[in-house]
């Protein structure tokens, strides 16, 4: 069993326990969405860490997401609910890459890969060797804009 699930269902009764209701709701629903991923296939299985990881990613990407709509839509309480969700998921997932980290990581991979002078046709090459790096801890949308940036430039 993935010990980062153990730790979900552990703050879960914790949370439920100290009357948080907040923290009790967005935690039911990550252990329902990663319940949902483990019978998604043919038949069930047990998520790794990794797996589970990828799940409060993409998560985190569904509250940021919903919170800017909100916002846009000028549903500030519905857009603060989302962060609070947020504000938990991002408690389980790694340390966050800062902009300037991102940029250095995409100009290793450009320089690795040669594809300075192929210009936005090299992009699948450059996010191949940066996707690995990045996993879990950037947002794929800030890499994927930071590439065709450099590669642009270059």
């Amino acid at each position: 069993m993935s010990a980062l699930k153990d730790q979900l269902r552990a703050d879960l009764t914790a949370s439920m326990k100290a009357r948080e209701t907040e923290r009790s709701g967005t935690l039911r629903m990550l252990m329902t969405a990663i319940g949902n991923a483990e019978v998604a296939g043919k038949e069930k299985v047990e998520l790794t860490d990794e797996q589970v990881l990828a799940v409060l990613t993409t998560e985190a990407k569904k509250r940021r997401e919903a919170a800017a709509a909100f916002d846009e839509g000028g549903r500030t309480e519905m857009a603060e609910k989302e962060r609070t969700e947020l504000a938990v998921i991002v408690d389980y997932l790694p340390e966050q890459l800062t902009e300037d980290e991102i940029a250095r990581i995409v100009a290793d991979a450009v320089a690795k890969t040669g594809a300075a002078g192929e210009g936005m046709r090299a992009m699948g090459k450059v996010m191949g060797v940066v996707q690995p790096q990045v996993k879990g801890r950037a947002d794929g949308g800030l890499v994927a804009a930071e590439v065709k940036k450099q590669l642009a430039g270059a």
